[in-house]
């Protein structure tokens, strides 16, 4: 047996209070988790999508459906793994020594079926972003057999012989697997086609994504570079290369514990001035963000220093603007130092797309700055879609969408795929269709925009409850939610309160 990791994905939680952490939660779910953090006497639900969904019940985790709908009876002591909500393959962990790490695996069908009964051990790939944000990669399974393993899709069709030592996803990068095999590494992507040869010692992503390449480690301990058809884009004579920094054909390269700036032909462009390098700007002549001293300043590639270290943090935003922070408050300035947001906000960041700034304040609310670094709207962020080109802010009482051009929308252009939109009348809340004719009547004193699983919050008297995507009730208000960060609804079952475990339950 062999000892295995599952993660839980983190959501973001907003409610009315909207406590927008956004990336500062990290939730990291063991497989070797003591038994008593998942106690609750209350029925709950983890949803992984609008699909199939798992669901613990008395200590116990089941499959249901996206109507509430029980799929696999609540009998497993692990949470059950759905790899794509759309299929209907559920992997089941069970026989757990907890001592050891030792457990075995078995997947269903929607017809609590066992399906892949020729492997040993059947699992999903797990992986996760720089923010520890987890996801499995969608349509492929690894498979163990004779101790040895393979990669399979969700119908069972075998991409990969079992073969391999090891297979895992490589971290923060999609479809890309790094095999092992009688101690050398390489990659595969998830059709099983080869991208490294099975050679290196080591093998980790140079960027986002595998379009960047890879950093190689050789047997001599030494490392370079490799595109994604394994061309050699650096040569493997450093002791390190420094992931994630990188541009304009320049790689920040460890040589005897030092950092140095590098050209692709391995030509040194910066070695001294700096304690060490944090990013290579966009345009070359402006150079690198550097820390001396515990401090970031800029200086360019002939070593002039054009922003001395004094401050706390530098990011660049984009061509020629940083993000700074200064006595622990952030700001933009431009590589003149001239200021062009005021250092006063708890953080800042930058949306490309976009093209603007999402500041936020010490009370959670935020400013949306435009291009030019006028504040063009206030509010708490609720939501950022970078698809549909919009932005949702609670201003007030009033839950309102603007466009990247900062047009007001409706909810209507908006949320596109509802057919039932929360409507406000006389200060109380009924919903309607896309033509405006009212299905709910005004008598609630609040409500949620109906979700992805059809199924919208209800308030009165103080309590919630939920509707369905025709209007009807679902759950009578019952629930006391006030406290709770996001008020969501799946049928009966509601949103957990926990923020750090994306449950349903019954209250």
């Amino acid at each position: 047996m062999s000892r295995g990791k599952r993660y839980e994905e983190r959501k973001l939680n907003l409610k009315k209070v909207f406590a927008v952490i956004l990336a500062f939660v990290v939730v990291i779910m063991s497989i070797f988790i003591i038994k008593g953090i998942l106690t609750k006497d209350k029925e709950q639900v983890k949803i992984t999508s609008k699909d199939y969904a798992v669901v613990f019940q008395d200590n116990k985790w089941g499959v249901i459906d996206s109507s509430g709908n029980i799929v696999i009876d609540p009998s497993y002591g692990e949470m059950i793994t759905i790899p794509n909500s759309k299929n209907d393959v559920f992997l089941c962990i069970y026989d757990v020594n907890y001592e050891t790490g030792e457990y075995k695996t078995k997947a269903l069908n929607s017809k609590n079926e066992e399906i892949f009964t020729q492997y040993e051990q059947i699992e999903a790939l797990s992986n996760k972003d720089v923010n520890h944000q987890a996801w499995y990669e969608e349509n492929i399974l690894r498979v163990k057999k004779d101790s040895k393993y393979g990669m399979i899709n969700l119908s069972g069709k075998e991409l990969v012989p079992c073969q391999y030592d090891n297979m895992v996803a490589m971290e923060g990068v999609k479809n890309t697997i790094k095999v092992t095999k009688d101690g050398k590494v390489g990659v595969i992507d998830n059709e099983g086609k080869e991208i490294l040869g099975v050679q290196y010692i080591d093998i980790t992503n140079l960027g986002k994504d595998n379009k960047n390449g890879f950093i190689i480690k050789k047997e001599d301990g030494k490392n370079g570079i490799v595109d994604y058809s394994n061309q050699t884009i650096l040569e493997a004579k450093y002791d390190e290369i420094v992931k994630e920094i990188y541009g304009n054909d320049m790689y920040v390269v460890k040589q005897g514990g030092k950092q140095i700036l590098v050209k692709k032909d391995g030509t040194e462009v910066l070695n001294t001035g700096y304690d060490e390098i944090k990013g290579i700007l966009k345009n070359v002549e402006n150079g690198v963000i550097f820390v001396k001293g515990g401090k970031y300043g800029v200086m360019k590639t002939s070593g002039e220093v054009t922003i001395p270290a004094e401050y706390e943090e530098l990011k660049e935003a984009k061509s020629g603007v940083l993000m700074a922070k200064q006595n622990g408050k952030y700001g933009v300035i431009d590589l003149q130092k001239a200021t062009k947001v005021e250092p006063n906000y708890k953080a800042i960041s930058y949306n490309e797309k976009a093209d603007l700034y999402i500041a936020e304040k010490e009370d959670f609310s935020n400013d949306i700055i435009d291009h030019t670094f006028a504040v063009r709207q206030s509010g708490i962020l609720v939501d950022s879609d970078d698809e549909k080109e919009y932005i949702e802010l609670k201003q007030g009482e009033e839950y309102k969408y603007y466009n990247f051009k900062f047009e007001e929308k409706s909810t209507l252009e908006v949320r596109t795929s509802n057919n039932l939109f929360k409507s406000k009348k006389d200060g109380k809340y009924g919903f309607v269709d896309k033509d405006g004719k009212v299905i709910v009547d005004y008598q609630y004193d609040d409500a949620t925009e109906q979700n992805s699983f059809g199924y919208a919050g209800i308030k009165k008297d103080g309590k919630w409850g939920s509707i369905d995507n025709k209007g009807n009730v679902v759950q009578e208000p019952t629930y006391h939610l006030d406290d709770y960060l996001k008020v969501d609804f799946i049928g009966r079952w509601h949103l957990g309160k926990d923020i750090n475990m994306n449950y349903y339950n019954q209250l």
